[in-house]
């Protein structure tokens, strides 16, 4: 199964928002100063944000780790009738997972 672009955007987003909060603490705690605290946390969080979402959406063209589901290149658009059930056990002898 592949991500969405959508996900990775949001994926992204979230982790983001949590390490901007992590960032914020402790650049407040070096620089005791909220300006500088505000302007390092914006600038670290927004490079971030698109790093990890480049990087998400280029490990997407990465099949390695990835395993498919034996059933996935069969096409079904719709609730399945009796040939289609045919189709599948075929498919899933041929795999080996039925004798």
């Amino acid at each position: 199964m592949v991500e969405s672009t959508r996900r990775s955007l949001l994926k992204s987003v979230t982790w983001r928002l949590t390490a901007l909060i992590v960032l914020g603490l402790i650049s407040y705690r070096i620089t005791g100063n909220w300006e500088e605290m505000t302007a390092i946390t914006a600038i670290y969080t927004a490079l971030q944000v698109v790093t990890y979402f480049t990087h998400e959406r280029l490990w997407t063209r990465i099949a390695w780790g990835r395993k498919q589901h034996p059933l996935a290149d069969i096409p079904v658009d719709g609730p399945l009738d009796p040939s289609d059930l045919k189709v599948v056990e075929e498919q899933l002898r041929a795999l080996g997972y039925m004798s």
